[in-house]
């Protein structure tokens, strides 16, 4: 097994030495699976065009502490994190790139859109089919920690946003149902990922998840274990994608940055996107895949004022969320 294993090594080795460029993209938790599937396809595409090879790394973490990572000088070239305030916070706090990122992409630099679903134990013993469900007396929900995780601020924002929905605009009607439904939250794991295992170990009734991601425990834990469960109302989630430019310019790697997000729209990279559950922007490559996508109103955060805004009165210091924990 030794030898495999340093056999593994030198061929990583080599195929690093050989490349022309390297790239690092520094994603949030649960694109592990879609970039490995990606990276190989762009390379491809990449040598077939300009003949030279490239390498790419990627790091996952939850998007906030990916965000804060970069921050802190991880030099990620191109940055593919679950929600536009964590790259709003790199080009305001860092200067890494400039503060119009998102019109440099079409559809708002998100070539991707998805949602907050549920998953729960087969059967779905607690009879847990809509938002009103989670409340019920001994329910324990499962969700990343919206301070550090881009999955956990979508379904606070899900929760939230249904809520206001529901009960026709009545902003205090959605925090107490936010509120309460954070009280029966056993664990707040820094992210999606990790509330995953968690659920997949047995702790809680439900979990509150991005699609793509309750596809996935479906496939690595087994369906004979899990369901999905598909809300009539959740929220639109628009994970963005930057070129880093203060870093991708120092590694020279500005053209090669640009096209490999400008890859992510293609249809070949998008048909591997629509595979993987995660909603493309494609027009055609979206029809084609209709019907693997159940139909849910997904409600926008525009309603609350745009990304930006609640960013800061839901998840800064003394935010919302904040509020609501704290009296937990």
């Amino acid at each position: 097994m030794k030898s495999f294993a340093l056999l593994a090594v030198a061929l990583a080795a080599s195929s690093a030495a050989f490349a022309d460029a390297h790239l690092l993209n520094v994603s949030y938790d649960p694109t592990r699976e879609l970039y490995q599937q990606l990276n190989p396809l762009f390379a491809a595409d990449w040598q077939k065009r300009t003949g030279s090879a490239v390498m790419i790394d990627v790091s996952n973490g939850g998007s906030g502490k990916q965000a804060r990572a970069i921050l802190d000088g991880l030099e990620a070239d191109v940055a593919t994190l679950g929600i536009a305030s964590d790259i709003d916070a790199l080009a305001e706090q860092g200067k890494l790139l400039p503060r119009d990122w998102q019109k440099r992409l079409p559809q708002d630099s998100a070539p991707y859109t998805s949602t907050i679903v549920f998953v729960v134990r087969k059967g779905n013993p607690k009879a847990i089919h809509d938002w009103p469900d989670l409340l019920q007396s001994g329910i324990q929900v499962v969700t990343p920690n919206p301070k550090t995780s881009a999955g956990g601020r979508w379904a606070f924002l899900a929760a939230y946003l249904q809520a206001l929905h529901a009960s026709g605009g009545d902003a205090n009607k959605a925090r107490d149902y936010v509120a309460r439904l954070y009280r029966a939250v056993p664990v707040l794991d820094s992210g999606a990922r990790g509330s995953t295992t968690t659920f997949a170990r047995g702790i809680g009734d439900v979990l509150l998840a991005w699609e793509n991601e309750a596809h996935l425990i479906l496939k690595e834990f087994g369906a004979e274990r899990f369901e999905i469960v598909v809300p009539k109302v959740s929220v639109l989630a628009q994970p963005p994608v930057a070129v880093v430019d203060k870093y991708a310019q120092k590694h020279g790697n500005e053209k090669l940055a640009e096209a490999y997000l400008r890859w992510l729209y293609s249809p070949e990279a998008q048909e591997v996107i629509a595979a993987n559950f995660y909603r493309p922007t494609d027009p055609a490559v979206a029809a084609r895949h209709a019907s693997e996508f159940p139909p849910v109103e997904r409600l926008n955060v525009s309603a609350l004022g745009g990304i930006a805004k609640v960013q800061k009165d839901f998840f800064g210091d003394g935010g919302l969320f904040d509020q609501i924990y704290a009296n937990k």
